[in-house]
């Protein structure tokens, strides 16, 4: 007796029509170059909405004190807090005079906040 054994047929798929678009390695840098130049373009588009006003702030009236022995930054700022925020007053001198610490020294001139009673 025979054995017949029956095999499954393999038809291949249809070749694909290949693409007559290839990208060399010059070809690459250039798509590459393009896409970050536009990427760029957007972001300075949308960033150039981010600017001040058109019209000049109002400067804070000011005044020049200087630093005499043993006083604080605090005792500056309670003397000139009008509204008894001493807090507020001592960063606003920190920030007018650009100071990275509270530590005075003798002699030292501070830009203050003018006193509006």
């Amino acid at each position: 007796m025979s054995t017949l054994s029956l095999a499954p047929v393999f038809t291949p798929a249809p070749a694909r029509p290949r693409s007559t678009v290839r990208l060399t390695r010059r070809g690459r840098l250039v798509v590459f170059v393009t896409s970050l130049l536009l990427v760029l373009a957007v972001a300075f588009a949308l960033a150039g909405g981010a600017v001040g006003t058109d019209s000049a702030g109002e400067p804070i009236p000011t005044e020049i004190v200087q630093v005499t022995p043993g006083d604080t930054l605090w005792g500056i700022a309670s003397d000139i807090a009008a509204d008894g925020d001493v807090r507020s007053v001592m960063t606003e001198i920190e920030r007018l005079n650009a100071l990275e610490t509270t530590g005075l020294q003798a002699g030292q001139k501070l830009r203050v906040p003018v006193v509006s009673d």
